[in-house]
C-alpha cells in the first residue's frame, strides 16, 4: 500500500477527528515516519561534484557541442535543426545543418 501525502493525510484526519495542536503533532509524526523517509528517498546514484574543466592549450581539444532545434522548416528547405561546435580554447564555432527526425532528436 502506498503512503499519502502530508495533505492528504491531513485532510483526511480533519474530516475525522480533532485533538489541540493536531496539525503541528501530525506534521511531527509524518517527518519521522521511517515508511515515508525510506519510501521517499531518491534511488541511484547520488549526483556528483561539479569539476573545473581545464584550460585548453590549443584549439579544438576541448570543443562544446549543442543542438538547436524546433526550427520552422520552410518551403524547400530540408533542415529544422543545427548541431553548433564551440572550440573552448579559441572560442570559434562552426555548425552543420541537420534534421532533427534523421538524426533521433525530439
Amino acid at each position: 500500500m502506498g503512503h499519502m501525502s502530508e495533505e492528504r493525510t491531513k485532510e483526511r484526519v480533519k474530516s475525522t477527528a480533532y485533538w489541540p495542536q493536531w496539525e503541528q503533532e501530525l506534521s511531527e509524526y509524518i517527518n519521522t515516519c521511517e515508511r515515508l523517509q525510506n519510501a521517499s528517498r531518491k534511488h541511484g546514484k547520488k549526483n556528483g561534484l561539479l569539476q573545473h574543466i581545464k584550460d585548453p592549450k590549443n584549439p579544438w581539444k576541448t570543443i562544446h557541442m549543442e543542438w538547436i532545434t524546433g526550427i520552422v522548416q520552410r518551403y524547400k528547405e530540408k533542415f529544422n535543426s543545427f548541431l553548433v561546435i564551440i572550440d573552448r580554447y579559441s572560442k570559434s564555432f562552426r555548425y552543420h545543418c541537420g534534421n532533427s527526425y534523421a538524426c533521433g532528436i525530439k
